[in-house]
């Protein structure tokens, strides 16, 4: 397996009700092209996974909001699920270290309802974007031009819609992460 994502470290940040295979396919997909890849939650305690239609498995946390610092990480992964971003989206200290990556023009990932923690970091005006399509308007709103495509790439930011997109949205954020810095990215 290509060990492209040697000495990266990426940060995925996610709470109880996120959407398993949108935290497990990522994390797997980054580990096997070398990365280290953190849990971050906004707790220590383990985070609950949302599977599809009832509650899966508890998965470790690494590092609570309080302990992980976002320079250390050269990549962020936002999985959706719908309660996962509803809840990160009102947790001042979940979208202080997502704007972070934007200052510094990392690359970020974010799938189907993860996009809700993007536009309430106020990171979305003037990108063009996929997400979940009942998300679709509030991407919009927030000055974001919306696509329904399984991956989009807008300066290091890679988005998708749905677990379907998974293998898209995988294969695009490797690439990203290995490409490294965006100089070009929106702050």
């Amino acid at each position: 397996m290509s060990q492209q994502l040697n000495g990266k470290q990426v940060a995925i940040l996610a709470t109880d009700g996120f959407e398993e295979s949108e935290l497990s396919e990522p994390r797997k997909a980054m580990q096997e092209a070398g990365a280290t890849v953190h849990i971050v939650a906004p707790g220590k305690e383990g985070i609950r996974a949302w599977a599809k239609t009832d509650w899966g498995d508890t998965y470790d946390v690494d590092k609570s909001l309080d302990e992980a610092n976002p320079a250390d990480y050269h990549a962020l992964v936002l999985p959706g699920g719908l309660f996962n971003p509803d809840n990160l989206r009102q947790d001042e200290k979940a979208l202080t270290f997502t704007r972070h990556f934007f200052e510094a023009h990392k690359p970020v990932g974010a799938i189907c309802h993860g996009p809700w923690v993007l536009i309430n970091a106020g990171v979305v005006q003037g990108r063009t974007m996929t997400s979940f399509p009942s998300v679709s308007q509030d991407l919009k709103n927030a000055g974001a031009e919306w696509v329904d495509k399984e991956v989009v790439v807008d300066s290091g930011l890679v988005t998708s819609r749905t677990p379907k997109d998974l293998d898209a949205f995988c294969s695009k954020l490797v690439e990203e992460i290995c490409e490294g810095k965006h100089t070009n990215q929106h702050a």
